[in-house]
């Protein structure tokens, strides 16, 4: 794979595999980084962790990656499962170590910032504590309280002066 930095050397074997397969379609494109870029919702620097093996790519990237080289069908399907066996088999970044229960201090289980088969526009939003459509519920009752209270006050009004 010429113009690629070795992969390390403790990757596990699916995810090197998946890797190397990765790079073989990127260069079946024939673009750049920078064109690829263009081309996906991924950016440049993106690409370079997914193609380096330093961050797993979202599912999202691996099929549009497919659909630019031109996979589809049981070639495209393959690459996916490619794709799951590797994201499970990644190495997970070092993060600071956990307390255990006990309180003695020991190396916590390494887990990725986000969620690497989401990419930023799929991410669920913080939940704020109420169920899902809080905000519109509360919402629709207020609009049902105040046309109530007018209708009430239209009432009153119209035994008053009519």
């Amino acid at each position: 794979m010429g113009g690629w930095q070795p992969l390390p050397e403790d990757l596990p074997p699916e995810v090197r595999h998946f890797v190397e397969q990765l790079r073989l379609l990127k260069d079946r494109t024939g673009l750049s980084l920078v064109a690829l870029g263009a081309r996906t919702a991924y950016s440049k620097s993106s690409w370079h962790r997914y193609l380096n093996a330093t961050q797993p790519p979202p599912r999202q990237a691996v099929v549009a990656l497919c659909r630019i080289a031109g996979l589809a069908g049981t070639d495209a399907e393959r690459f996916g499962v490619r794709w799951e066996l590797a994201v499970q088999a990644w190495p997970r970044p070092a993060t600071a170590p956990a307390k255990p229960a006990d309180g003695r201090e020991s190396p916590g289980e390494q887990e990725y910032e986000g969620d690497p088969t989401l990419p930023w526009w799929d991410t669920p939003p913080e939940q704020s504590g109420r169920g899902p459509g809080g905000r519109l519920l509360w919402s629709a009752v207020l609009l049902l309280l105040l046309t109530l209270l007018t209708l009430l006050l239209g009432l009153v009004g119209a035994v008053a002066f009519g």
